[in-house]
């Protein structure tokens, strides 16, 4: 049996060299150290000293570890206040000059997990924006690095549980249910693209109006790989343009360009 303190020694030596944090792990552990004592079992192997050998002695070991690091934890309308600030300022802002423009409005969802994130976006959309801008296209790239997780967003059912922050009447309008679960009706797919990408090493084409980068980068990669990141999705985001962190996320120090909105609100400058 891998105990707690096995485990938290083994991602303390682990994680930096998948260029990770330990502190953003500290309180998500047992979704990774869940997954070790599985691979652990798969491998038939003695315990941690002998999984840490394994690693030394199978270099491709160190991405499938990668792969059990990722955490997938997520909700509909998650950190109710950036949705309602997207919704009342932030979206209007950017449909308005986007419109002025005479262009798509473009959002990017990174990390998207099973979907509700860009999913969340495009219920904003249609139930409170849509009917001011009606000509005005929104288009949603959502990516993740995680396939079965994309597989399950463009599936778009889940536990009554992950709806529980939405408005019901968005519940009752936007879901119809199958079995236990709850699906999202086709008409609120239809404005999202869903990518396989690992945000260290790709982003989707084209640029942005919104990103929307919360709980993946500035929580889990160390800060070096976090100023290449977000160096990279500054590029990606138009002039005037607003990146969303996590509700205990900031950016890292020695990043230029960027002005603070709010606590989780940046906007790239020109």
């Amino acid at each position: 049996m891998l105990s707690d303190s096995d485990c938290v020694a083994f991602l303390q030596w682990a994680l930096p060299r998948l260029r990770m944090r330990w502190p953003g792990f500290r309180k998500v552990r047992q979704q990774v150290c869940k997954r070790i004592r599985r691979r652990i079992g798969a491998l038939e192997l003695s315990g941690i000293p002998a999984y840490r050998q394994w690693l030394e002695d199978h270099p491709d070991e160190w991405e499938v570890l990668d792969g059990m690091c990722r955490i997938t934890i997520s909700r509909f309308y998650r950190d109710r206040g950036v949705f309602d600030a997207l919704a009342a300022d932030i979206l209007p802002g950017l449909a308005r000059r986007a419109k002025a423009e005479g262009r798509t409005l473009r959002a990017w969802s990174a990390g998207c997990a099973s979907g509700e994130e860009p999913y969340t976006l495009s219920l904003i959309w249609h139930f409170l924006l849509k009917a001011e801008f009606p000509k005005l296209d929104f288009s949603i790239i959502a990516t993740d690095a995680d396939e079965h997780m994309l597989a399950r967003a463009r599936t778009g059912c889940y536990p009554r549980g992950a709806l529980k922050e939405l408005p019901e009447p968005w519940r009752q309008q936007a879901f119809y249910r199958e079995a236990e679960a709850f699906c999202i009706k086709p008409s609120f797919k239809a404005s999202i693209s869903w990518i396989e990408q690992d945000i260290r090493r790709d982003q989707p084409a084209g640029r942005f109006d919104l990103v929307l980068c919360r709980n993946l980068v500035a929580t889990y990669f160390d800060a070096d790989l976090q100023r290449s990141v977000f160096t990279r999705i500054k590029g990606a985001l138009r002039a005037g343009g607003v990146l969303v962190l996590g509700c205990h996320e900031q950016l890292p120090e020695g990043i230029p360009g960027w002005i603070p909105k709010t606590e989780q609100l940046y906007e790239a400058s020109g």
